[in-house]
C-alpha cells in the first residue's frame, strides 16, 4: 500500500529516467564504443600521457654503464631461453650470453643492458611494435615479455650476489619502463588539458548519478511509508 503517492511518484519517475539513462550509456554511441569504454579508453591515454618515465630512468641508468656483471637467468622453454639470448645479443659487444638449455650466463656491462632495454621498451611504449619485430622477428609484446622476466631473474639474482644497488636500478626499468610500455602498448596518449571538458562533465556526472539513484529509492520508500528513524 502507498502511503504517499506523489512522493512514491516522484522515486518512480526519477528510478525510470536513471534506467534510460543507463541503456544510453551501454549503447554504442560514442564513437563506436559504448559510454564506459569511451570513458575507460580516455582515461587510459591521460594516464599514459602521464607516465612516461623513460627519460628519468635513463639518466639513472648511466651511473651503472661500465659496471661489469655476471647474472645467471632461467626462461621458461628453450624457445624464450634462445628468444632471450637475442636481446642481450643485440646490446653489442659488451655483453656475453651462454646459453645452456633453458638457462642463461650473462656477463657483461649493466648499464649498456638496460640502456637496450629502455630502447626497445621506449619504442613500445611510442607504439612502434613493428620496429621491435624487425629487430628480434618475434612478437613485440612477447619480446617485452622476456625482457621483463630476464631483468625479474636479474633483480633476483643480483640480490643474492648482495649487490642491491644493482639490484635496485633492475627493478626501476621495470616498473617504469618495461611495465609501462607493455600495460599501455597500442594506447595513443594524451594530455588532460586536451579532454578536460569530458573530464570535468564525467566527474560531476557520476557523483550526480549517483546520488540521483539514491534519492530515487529514497523517495520511492518513503513513498511506501518506510522512514529511517534514529
Amino acid at each position: 500500500m502507498i502511503a504517499h503517492k506523489k512522493t512514491f511518484g516522484i522515486g518512480l519517475g526519477m528510478m525510470v529516467s536513471f534506467g534510460i539513462v543507463l541503456a544510453l550509456i551501454f549503447l554504442p554511441l560514442y564513437g563506436g564504443q559504448n559510454g564506459l569504454n569511451y570513458l575507460d579508453s580516455l582515461y587510459n591515454s591521460i594516464s599514459k600521457g602521464s607516465a612516461y618515465y623513460i627519460p628519468a630512468v635513463k639518466e639513472e641508468v648511466q651511473d651503472f654503464v661500465g659496471k661489469t656483471v655476471t647474472v645467471k637467468v632461467t626462461a621458461e622453454d628453450t624457445t624464450t631461453a634462445r628468444q632471450t639470448a637475442l636481446l642481450f645479443d643485440n646490446v653489442g659487444r659488451d655483453v656475453r650470453t651462454e646459453v645452456f638449455g633453458a638457462d642463461l650466463t650473462i656477463r657483461g656491462d649493466l648499464g649498456k643492458v638496460l640502456e637496450s632495454c629502455l630502447a626497445d621498451a621506449d619504442l613500445m611504449y611510442h607504439n612502434d611494435g613493428a620496429r621491435i619485430r624487425s629487430i628480434y622477428s618475434t612478437d613485440e609484446r612477447q619480446v617485452m615479455y622476456n625482457w621483463y622476466k630476464a631483468l625479474s631473474e636479474m633483480e633476483t639474482d643480483l640480490k643474492r650476489q648482495k649487490k642491491f644497488k644493482e639490484a635496485k636500478v633492475v627493478s626501476l626499468v621495470i616498473q617504469k619502463a618495461v611495465e609501462c610500455s607493455y600495460n599501455y602498448y597500442t594506447i595513443e596518449p594524451k594530455k588532460i588539458t586536451d579532454a578536460l571538458a569530458i573530464v570535468v562533465f564525467s566527474l560531476v556526472f557520476y557523483v550526480i548519478y549517483t546520488l540521483w539513484y539514491g534519492f530515487a529509492v529514497m523517495f520511492m520508500f518513503e513513498g511506501w511509508g518506510m522512514k529511517l528513524e534514529h
